[in-house]
Formats: C-alpha cells, structure tokens, sequence
C-alpha cells in the first residue's frame, strides 16, 4: 500500500479510498521488495532512483500474483467506483502497471484518464490504494505532440525531442526533463514511457519523425540527450522507458495502423543509443516495436520475435532489464495474429510486461481475458513456470528502484 493515511486519501479523492481499503481487504498485499530490504544490495546512485541486484521470488508468491505483474493496462474514467474493471484487476489479478491517457478529440478517444492536475493525483492515489503491490503508473509524456500532461488540462507547455536535439545542449534537455519528472512524480506517475531513441533516418515517418518524436538522425546525438534526459528524471524518483526497439526511425508506416516492414530501410546504428545506454547502466526499460525486419527475424515482427529480443536484445547486447511491448492491439499485431497467439509468441520471445492500451478498441474485459489466456498458457505447458517468473522477478527488481 502507498504511504497515504486515511485523512490524506479522503482529501486527494473522497469515499473512492475507503471503498478501496474495503473491496480488496480480502486480499493478503503482496509488497514490492525495496532498496534496503534483505533481498536487495544497493549499489552507489547515479541518481535519486535505487540499484538493487538480483532478488529471489519468496515461495508465497502464487504463480497468479506472477502473471498479474506482467500486465500493463489502459482503462476509461477520470476517478475510480470500486466495481469498475480495471479495480477488479487490481484486487483480483495483482495487475503490474496502468498507462493514463488524454482525450483525444480527432481519434474520439473520450473518457480517459486526465482533466486536471488535482484529478490526476487523486486518480493515482486511488489507482495504488487498490493495488495488491505497489503500482507501476507509466504514461506518455515525451514532450511537444505526444504530450499526455497538455497545457488545456492545466499542464506546462512542453517541447518535442526534435527540439531539444537541435539546439543540441544537454543541459537544457536534463533541466527540462527534471522539471518534467517533478511534476511526474508529484502526480504521483513513476514510469515515463519516454524518451524516444529511435534514429530520425526517416524524418516522414509518420509515426516517428513527422511528428518530432526523434532527438536526430544522429545516434551519438540522440544517445546523448536520452541520457541526459534519464539523468533528470532519476533526478525525481521517476523511472524511465527506452523506445522503440530495435528502431522505428526508417519506418515508411505506422505500426498503429499495420503491418510495418523495416527491411529494407533498418540499419545498425539504430542498435547504437541501445548499446550505450544498457552499458552505463541506464536503460529501466525497453520498449519493443512492432516493425517487421527480414533481415533480423524473416517470420515474426520484433515484439513477437525471440531472434530479436532475446537474441540481440537480452544476449548480444546484455540487457536484462524489464522489456516492455508496445501496445498489443495495434494494428501491426491484432491485424495479423490471433490474441492467445501473440501474447504466447510474445513470452516466448522474451517480453516481460504486456501492454494492452484500451486505446484504438476499447475493452474493460481484456485484462481478465489476458491473464486467463496466460495461465491457460502454462497449464498447458506452452509457457513454463520459470518463464513466468523470469519476468516477476525483472518487474519486482525495477519497482524496488523505486523510493517509497
């Protein structure tokens, strides 16, 4: 449970607290180990955000409380009732992590998650008091065009990643990134699914470079301003996500919309601010994407990919940190693959936390359809025990990073 007393709760979001401490009283907590507990060795900071080294799964933890943790959910509504869906996911499926979104007026996205800032901070007060562990709370917040926190919700203006690489000073894109992540963290948001490192090979991409999502088409540049932009939000106890792997850059389509093939247009470089940043120690996690490289995988696109992932992310890169899908009903993943199919395809290739976004098609069921789908997976000895706590025990390392 968060460190909110009972007055603190009802002041930030009135009865919706109580009503939380109720439904899932029922429920035994299953706490995120921390920095300082037996488990956990912590090593000297870079930032205000905790090392911890590898920790042991303690043998109370049931295989469901597992699978829960790996779920990443998007869900409708400003404040919580306590028969919602997405608090049945919490009290009863141990859900990981949530994704707030902003209504979106062209693509008639209503009733999300942001209308000012008091509400956001009572909604995410609400969102952990209900939460069996601790709650990783992740938004979209890269600056300029995809900026959740917008100024007509009471935000500060923010500028794209393009910007801040073209004046090419990272001290400013560490100061603006702290200021970002204060704010972050005072809503009470701990996982920014940002920065961007994709290479801006393409600058008419229309996912990626159209709208300015790149910090350059230089890989040395963007490796610079991503760290300098991960150093200001550790500066604020707010973790970071690296986007997208292996690199969306080249890409001629929208991933949102289809199937996207980066054959021909992918190069290397696109590896390099991966590389560098898992070396110094950086990279909280990764994000995959859903483009489509013959070269690298001829059958399956990354998120979907254990050549790729597994292969060259976790293996020949080194990294093994919680990996992150981008959202699974995209279209280059639910035009092509069945829902049971992708998200097997997906634990097997090495993918740790499952996002499903609620954001194109909406569904209140599709947590329970996930982690019934999941489980289903290991009764049927398609994905194993172990597997599954591979993941846990990622997603338990990087929420003990996070101060209380």
């Amino acid at each position: 449970m968060p460190s909110f007393s009972r007055r603190q709760l009802l002041a930030l979001g009135g009865q919706t607290f109580l009503l939380a401490l109720a439904s899932c009283a029922n429920n035994a907590p299953i706490s995120a180990p921390t920095a300082n507990s037996p488990h956990a060795t912590a090593h000297t900071p870079t930032s205000t955000v905790t090392k911890s080294t590898t920790m042991p799964t303690p043998n109370e933890i049931t295989l469901d409380a597992k699978i829960g943790q790996m779920l990443l959910l998007g869900f409708r509504g400003y404040e919580l009732q306590a028969d919602d869906a997405i608090v049945q996911d919490l009290c009863e499926r141990n859900l990981g992590a949530v994704v707030l979104f902003s209504y979106d007026g062209e693509l008639k996205k209503f009733e999300r998650n942001i209308a000012s800032p008091a509400q956001v901070q009572a909604l995410n007060a609400s969102l952990q008091a209900f939460a069996q562990t601790p709650l990783l709370i992740t938004i979209d917040q890269e600056g300029g065009a995809v900026s959740r926190l917008a100024e007509r919700f009471g935000f500060p203006p923010t500028q794209s990643q393009e910007f801040y690489g073209a004046q090419n000073d990272v001290a400013l894109t560490r100061a603006a990134a702290e200021a970002e992540g204060k704010i972050l963290r005072d809503l009470g948001i701990n996982l920014n699914l940002a920065p961007v490192v994709d290479v801006n090979l393409n600058p008419h991409s229309p996912a990626i470079g159209k709208n300015q999502r790149s910090f350059s088409a230089d890989p040395r540049i963007v490796t610079a301003h991503a760290r300098a932009t991960i150093e200001g939000y550790h500066s604020q106890n707010v973790l970071t996500t690296l986007k997208h792997f292996p690199g969306h850059g080249s890409a001629a389509s929208d991933s949102h919309l289809g199937f996207v093939d980066v054959t021909t247009t992918w190069q290397a470089l696109e590896l390099e601010p991966y590389r560098e940043l898992i070396r110094a120690g950086l990279a909280d996690a990764i994000m995959t994407a859903h483009i489509f490289n013959a070269n690298l995988d001829a059958q399956y696109p990354a998120t979907l990919s254990r050549k790729i992932i597994t292969g060259i992310l976790r293996q020949h890169l080194g990294y093994d940190g919680v990996v992150m899908s981008d959202d699974m009903q995209m279209g280059a993943i639910s035009r092509y693959y069945g829902f049971e199919q992708a998200l097997e395809l997906a634990i097997h290739a090495g993918v740790d936390m499952l996002a499903l976004a609620n954001n194109l098609a909406y569904d209140p069921t599709i947590g329970a359809r996930a982690f019934g789908v999941i489980k289903q997976l290991v009764r049927d000895g398609k994905i194993s025990e172990q597997r599954i706590d591979e993941s846990y025990q990622r997603i338990m390392r990087l929420k003990a990073r996070l101060k209380p």
